[in-house]
């Protein structure tokens, strides 16, 4: 992340310790954290615009809330794929897929977006909601790539992210960042630059909002493959 790296405060929490930890809270996590974070994943979704017959990838779905609004927004001629790390996440949301009557329209893996499994320009779309910042600084621009690498020309993308942008919340800021570097185990990820993380990777942004939450910026940022030839 060249120019930026030096400023994002680095999760040195390995992954198998992040899958225990998420394993262990999924039953309670729309309790004690789904709620903060529900209004902007909600606007996140209804941003990246899905359609009919679309295939999508969500990665980090969590307890499922978003795989299930894509699910009903793709339609029986569409697809929605979703990737987590934690078996309990996995567990949780083919349950309320289940329940739905959505299962025909959805697919859940275990697995690390840093290497997805899927063949590249797969995909119409790619939704994330706060799990950017879960990723080591290093890593961020390699699951960014695989993005790329997955969603077809012309496909969107949409991550919503804490965020170090804008001068609002500093304070803020600074206590999660001093909180996830004493405690990584329990602030496990950290204010990231989600629209500059995505420029970088080489998508053309068509829309930010900045919105805030529990007093620390946060980013909605709509973004677009470039089609071939395009050099916006």
């Amino acid at each position: 992340m060249a120019g930026n790296a030096d400023q994002i405060t680095r999760v040195t929490r390995p992954r198998e310790a992040a899958k225990a930890t998420y394993d262990g809270i999924s039953k309670w996590y729309d309790v004690f954290v789904g709620g903060w974070e529900k209004k902007y994943r909600e606007e996140g979704v209804r941003k990246l615009d899905v359609r009919n017959g679309e295939r999508v990838l969500e990665i980090g779905f969590g307890t499922g809330h978003c795989i299930q609004s894509i699910a009903q927004s793709v339609g029986d001629s569409g697809k929605v794929y979703g990737m987590d790390i934690s078996e309990g996440m996995l567990t949780l949301t083919r349950d309320r897929v289940q329940r739905a009557g959505l299962s025909g329209r959805v697919e859940l893996a275990l697995g690390d977006a840093v290497s997805l499994p899927f063949e590249a320009g797969f995909f119409d779309a790619v939704f994330m909601s706060f799990t950017l910042e879960l990723f080591d600084t290093p890593d961020i621009p390699l699951v960014l790539a695989e993005c790329m690498r997955v969603v077809k020309a012309g496909g969107r993308i949409c991550v919503v992210a804490s965020s170090k942008e804008g001068k609002e919340g500093k304070l803020a800021v600074r206590f999660y960042e001093w909180a996830h570097r004493k405690l990584p185990a329990h602030v496990d990820c950290r204010p990231i630059f989600p629209q500059r993380s995505l420029v970088e990777a080489g998508f053309h942004l068509l829309g930010v909002s900045q919105v805030s939450r529990c007093g620390l910026a946060a980013e909605i940022v709509v973004a677009v493959k470039p089609l071939k030839g395009d050099s916006r």
